[in-house]
């Protein structure tokens, strides 16, 4: 098999890629901004957005992995968002959900990257935590699926002083010494984290494989 390593720090998965039937490629929808509002009332409750995992994102554990696109890059995900089954905010304090993912997540990484995985120099790292940072399902998520690989999990490899979403920058806590890193996150929606954590490691020259547990974009 061709070398999948093009130096730009980003694995090139096209041929590893194309055993997944069917790909299903997403394009970002465009954002639509509001203008604000007078008469705001600063003592309403606010209502939480998508991303914060209320009971209109869900998934069923349907099994369709897929190549997603969002934000100028590519990432892995297992499972896309539903209007069936789980609600994210179930699955994220459900500690039976925490092998269910890892072991089907490890499943497809090992599918896809194959004997570049076995030939060693791999290690799995989280986004930043923003919550919940005692028990943390990424967390938990990514050091199981390392111990499957066999491969090292580095927790805290990034740190965000701040729960801004959009341009977020990220400060680098530790650099894992394998050069290829998979960058694990257990929801994306709008691949914001992801992209900071790549424009992070941009100066690492280190090869990075983005995977996702839920796609959570209808």
């Amino acid at each position: 098999m061709a070398d999948p390593y093009d130096g730009s720090g980003a694995v090139d998965l096209s041929g590893v890629l194309s055993e997944i039937q069917p790909p299903i490629l997403e394009t970002p929808s465009a954002a639509v901004l509001s203008s604000p509002q007078s008469g705001k009332d600063l003592f309403a409750e606010k209502n939480r957005r998508d991303w914060a995992h209320n009971d209109g994102a869900r998934c069923d554990f349907q099994s369709r992995p897929m190549l997603a696109y969002r934000t100028g890059l590519f990432f892995l995900a297992v499972w896309k968002r539903s209007v069936y089954g789980k609600t994210l905010s179930e699955i994220k304090t459900d500690d039976a959900m925490i092998p269910k993912v890892a072991e089907t997540s490890a499943a497809l990484v090992a599918e896809v990257l194959g004997n570049n995985l076995a030939a060693g120099g791999w290690a799995i790292i989280t986004t930043p935590k923003r919550r919940h940072l005692q028990r943390n399902f990424a967390s938990l998520v990514a050091y199981r699926i390392a111990s499957l690989l066999g491969i090292p999990f580095y927790e805290d490899v990034a740190l965000c002083r701040s729960k801004q979403r959009v341009n977020a920058t990220f400060t680098m806590n530790v650099c894992p010494s394998e050069q290829n890193i998979i960058v694990f996150d257990d929801f994306v929606t709008t691949g914001q984290t992801m992209l900071s954590m790549k424009r992070l490691f941009q100066p690492t020259g280190k090869n990075l494989v983005f995977i996702a547990g839920i796609n959570n974009k209808a």
